[in-house]
């Protein structure tokens, strides 16, 4: 498994150093020493402590959709010219772009600062992992 550094294990938590140093300390999180005799922490556990963590704003429509991607943010800027749009959403943590007519920002009636759904259903999700990751 992937070991991870205590400060690089609390940025992808949005937590401080010692936070996760307390989470150690009280056994929420298990960790060891690598070959440098550095604390880490294995990276599956991490990402599992992350997602329970996640605070997401709830979905605030009633409709049943096959998309599993949605993320519930605030506009926070909008672009247009006559015909086409581009909108941006910080869904929590994530910043999310969208490309649209300038007519569907009318009819949504989105605005700075109002509400609004991002639903992505992509066949293509590309994942790439950082240069010198094993």
């Amino acid at each position: 498994m992937p070991q991870l550094r205590i400060k690089d294990a609390a940025t992808f938590l949005g937590v401080s150093d010692d936070t996760v140093r307390r989470w150690v300390d009280s056994g929420a999180l298990a960790s060891e020493a690598d070959d440098a005799g550095r604390k880490v922490v294995d990276g599956y556990q991490v990402a599992l402590l992350a997602r329970d963590q996640a605070h997401t704003a709830t979905d605030p429509s009633t409709v049943g959709r096959s998309a599993r991607n949605r993320f519930v943010g605030l506009v926070t800027d909008i672009k247009t010219d006559p015909v086409m749009a581009q909108v941006e959403l910080q869904c929590g943590p994530f910043r999310v772009v969208s490309l649209m007519s300038s007519e569907a920002v009318r009819d949504l009636g989105l605005e700075l600062g109002s509400v609004a759904i991002a639903v992505v259903k992509s066949t293509t999700v590309i994942v790439e992992t950082p240069q010198g990751a094993s």
